[in-house]
């Protein structure tokens, strides 16, 4: 749960082979929601895609593996559930800093408003990532 409007969560993802699919749902509040391709080779790498989800809306966001995950609160209190194809290891996480420049991404919120934990501050470029996925046509 994130209690405050305006945290930040991610932009994350888990490497081979512990890679994870997730299937979210938000329960409570309102979230936006960026994924970002991080598959080598794909036509779409590096590129975003961002999408609004509200409680009480039944609708699920599918994240596939190779994709890097993060949202903005826009409530507080929101609550969010999880499926993931994969259990958790700490030593397969990873992830892209939430607002890279080169990503561009339309977060709706100011980056001196934003609260993000210390872990999510240090996350690289992803200019400076080699990345774990590839891309399969």
């Amino acid at each position: 749960m994130s209690e405050v409007a305006g945290t930040i969560r991610g932009l994350h993802f888990q490497a081979p082979p512990h890679a994870q699919a997730k299937l979210l749902q938000v329960l409570r509040g309102a979230i936006f929601d960026a994924l970002v391709d991080l598959r080598r080779g794909s036509p779409t790498f590096g590129q975003w895609c961002g999408i609004t989800l509200r409680s009480g809306a039944a609708e699920c966001l599918y994240v596939p593996e190779g994709f890097a995950h993060g949202f903005c609160t826009l409530e507080n209190d929101t609550l969010i559930a999880y499926k993931v194809s994969a259990y958790y290891d700490q030593a397969s996480e990873g992830g892209v800093i939430w607002n890279d420049p080169d990503l561009r991404i339309e977060w709706p919120i100011a980056a001196e408003a934003a609260r993000l934990s210390e872990k999510d501050r240090r996350l690289p470029r992803l200019a400076d990532l080699t990345s774990p996925f590839g891309y399969a046509a």
